[in-house]
């Protein structure tokens, strides 16, 4: 049974919320609205983005509908609830039901019984609608409750009634239309809000908000930056320079007017500038122990605030009355399944104490004049790729929130970056998207060289290569394309995949037994406590018990291998070596256990196991003789990034160093065992926030050898560059790239 709540903006299945963003949203009451009739793709347009939005309709309004027929487990093959009629538009295709508004205040009142038999007829059904008070923010004129009863027909059971009073949403409309290939790097917008500066690979740009014009900053020629701030006579921005690979970042002043930018200190970034233009607080310091340091408007008596070990550190952003500081920490937790522990925090500059007002935030702040600090909260499944913004008014001499957060935009795409105007009225967001594919590429010159990588999934799906079929002709992944991550093989002179592990429950990871006849992979119970939905609009995921599973490479009922919590990553070696291992999350902790494919879990490797403060989880490979595990440490010897490679012989470990480097990616071993590909980054910016991508840094696949030899192989600075997996003869790699849109939107509240 399904009820759409309308002024709770939630969708229900037998009383269970079902996340539904708000586009999909309008999509369905409007389809409900004219049910059995076609509702075009331009109707939707008109109803979805006002003739003053610039999006990319095609792509957007394909992403919604494919999100609605998620939340309702439908299929654009065979559907039950919407029809896609070609090349014109939509077709609600369940029948619906009016009741009167009597029938509807009775069930709102009295909930039928979930034991009590479905009705068999439009006649006999009852709406199961319950009333819920209003408190996210919609522009809808009516409420709509169904109540859908899946028997050998489906009912459908819509139901009008009346709406509470809500705070309208802010209007939104689009800035910048920069194609993928020449992203928005970042946005900041005037303290006036007539004037937004943004930098792209081309260079810097004005753009005045309510005409459109916009025209290139005059700077030096070959001077390449970014704007991170204004200074409040709307003149002047703060901006960071683009670091080389190794080096580190610098903070200058720039007029829009144009002349030679000042340089007001090295070794900075993440920089805002205080509401009276007196003082620049700004992040600096190695990727491993960021620090917050003030200093001056014209760059004297810089002054360290806080640091934190381990940590990332930025998001600045000041009160109103310049007394403290809004910043963003993200530490990496291996005990959190997202990867990171990231809080909102406050800084009294007076006292120099620090508290905590969120958790499970994202990378940008904005603080406005009636005190509400606006942050990034990342969305739950299924739509886990999107981020959106959310206000929580402070008590700044407290220091602590006051009232519920409240939810400012609902769409789609991941916040990178936020700026406000002086009076808190509009509001600047840099959006980005990300579209991860798998690509082949194959190995030439004894693997020296590495071919164009060719596009083997052109779709919009989210698809990530793990493995390669004994033959070398295929390759395994995991992909959302059913709505949840399922598994599936492709060979590579196919256009189209064939599934192998499906269902309702997420499978990810598929790797090969050792003789290469079964698909080894994990399976997340939620009837057993895995993922679970989180209870507020802030990620809130808890590792929970997880299944390995194996299934037949040709296909078959999959069978139970072993369960185990926070199941983190598997790989076996191959024949003659009958070695399996898998990992175990714990917090702060990552365990290592050997596995037999057909008999279950073995015992625990002494001396492997890692520690958060060092290594980055997931980020470990077992090597083909099965004598060496290999991880991705943070920093090695003078700072640098490294590989530990640990004998599971004898239990001793050296370290490969990779200077010149920011950050290792990730980590697999080569098919002959002689070298390891990685990807790093150049930036330590890079790689900090999950928002996509971050087009100032460069991604790189670099060949490894043991001897210590680091060659190059691949370079990406306008897509994100993920794992490589090489084939078994060694002669292909399957990569998964990442496209992506990075543009700016504004949100202006009337």
């Amino acid at each position: 049974m399904f009820e759409l709540d309308l002024r709770a903006g939630e969708l229900r299945r037998n009383g269970s919320k079902i996340r539904l963003q708000e586009q999909p949203f309008q999509i369905l009451v409007t389809l409900l609205e004219h049910p059995g009739e076609v509702v075009t793709r331009e109707e939707l347009r008109s109803k979805l983005w006002p003739a003053d939005t610039f999006v990319d309709f095609d792509h957007s309004l394909n992403a919604a509908i494919r999100r609605l027929r998620d939340a309702l487990g439908d299929s654009a093959d065979r559907p039950r609830f919407v029809e896609t009629v070609a090349r014109r538009g939509y077709r609600f295709i369940a029948p619906v039901s009016h009741p009167t508004r009597a029938a509807i205040e009775s069930t709102a009142a009295v909930q039928r019984s979930e034991q009590e038999p479905a009705p068999t007829s439009l006649r006999e059904t009852v709406p199961s609608a319950t009333v819920i008070s209003g408190h996210r923010n919609h522009k809808w004129q009516f409420g709509i409750a169904i109540a859908a009863v899946l028997t050998a027909g489906t009912l459908i059971g819509l139901h009008f009634v009346q709406p509470l009073a809500v705070r309208p949403s802010p209007s939104q409309r689009r800035l910048t239309a920069n194609r993928p290939e020449v992203p928005v790097l970042n946005a900041t917008l005037s303290p006036s809000g007539k004037y937004l500066a943004f930098a792209d690979t081309t260079g810097i740009y004005l753009r005045q908000v309510d005409s459109g014009e916009t025209h290139p900053i005059p700077l030096p020629a070959g001077w390449v930056g970014k704007p991170e701030s204004w200074f409040p006579d709307d003149n002047h921005l703060l901006v960071t320079t683009h670091p080389r690979p190794g080096a580190t970042s610098s903070l200058w002043r720039v007029s829009v007017l144009g002349g030679e930018p000042r340089l007001l200190a090295d070794n900075g970034s993440s920089a805002v500038v205080s509401p009276d233009g007196s003082q620049i607080a700004f992040v600096r310091g190695p990727v491993s122990s960021r620090e917050i340091w003030l200093m001056q408007a014209d760059g004297e008596k810089a002054t360290r605030l806080l640091g934190c070990n381990g940590c990332f550190l930025g998001g600045l952003a000041w009160s109103p009355d310049g007394k403290q500081i809004a910043y963003v920490k993200q530490q990496y937790q291996m005990g959190s399944f997202w990867g990171f522990d990231t809080q909102l925090e406050i800084l009294n500059l007076a006292s120099n104490r620090s508290e905590m007002l969120e958790s499970h935030v994202g990378p940008a702040l904005a603080w406005t004049p009636d005190e509400r600090i606006i942050y990034v909260a990342g969305e739950p499944p299924p739509n886990q790729s999107d981020s959106n913004l959310w206000a929580v008014r402070v008590n700044s001499r407290a220091m602590r929130p006051e009232g519920a957060p409240e939810r400012i935009t609902n769409g789609a795409g991941l916040i990178a970056g936020i700026s406000a105007s002086a009076d808190g009225r509009r509001l600047a967001i840099l959006r980005r998207t990300l579209q991860p594919n798998v690509y082949v590429a194959q190995l030439q010159d004894h693997g020296t060289r590495l071919s164009t990588p060719q596009l083997l999934t052109p779709d919009e799906w989210y698809d990530f290569p793990t493995a390669w079929t004994a033959d070398s002709e295929s390759v395994l992944f995991f992909s959302d394309r059913d709505g949840v991550f399922h598994i599936f093989k492709q060979a590579i002179d196919e256009t189209q995949p064939q599934l192998l592990v499906g269902g309702k429950e997420a499978a990810a990871l598929p790797r090969l037994n050792p003789d290469g006849s079964m698909v080894l992979y994990v399976n997340s119970r939620s009837d057993v406590g895995g993922i679970r939905e989180p209870q507020s609009p802030h990620i809130d995921a808890a590792l929970g018990i997880q299944q390995l599973m194996r299934v037949p490479v040709s296909g078959g009922p999959p069978q139970l291998v072993l369960e185990g919590r926070g199941i983190n990553n598997l790989q076996c070696a191959r024949l003659p070596s009958t070695l399996c291992i898998y990992s175990e999350l714990a917090p702060g902790e990552e365990h290592f256990y050997t596995f037999d494919p057909l008999k279950g879990k073995g015992k625990e490797i002494t001396g492997a196991a890692i520690h958060e403060s060092d290594f980055y989880s997931f980020n470990w490979s077992l090597s083909p003789d099965g004598k060496l595990l290999a991880f991705s440490k943070k920093f090695g010897t003078q700072g640098q990034p490294a590989i530990r490679l640990f004998s599971l012989v004898d239990a001793k470990e050296r370290l490969i160093s990779l200077p010149g480097w920011a950050g290792i990616a990730t980590l697999d071993w080569s098919a002959d065992g002689k070298s390891l590909w990685s990807t790093a980054f150049t930036t330590s910016e890079t790689g900090l926030w999950t928002t996509g991508f971050d087009a100032t840094g460069e991604w790189t696949l670099l060949k490894v050898e043991l001897s210590g030899k680091v060659t190059p192989m691949l370079r990406e600075r306008k897509m994100n560059l993920g794992w490589a997996i090489p084939s078994p003869d060694g002669s292909k790699l399957a990569i998964w790239k990442a496209a992506g849109t990075s543009n700016v939107w504004l949100a202006e509240t009337r």
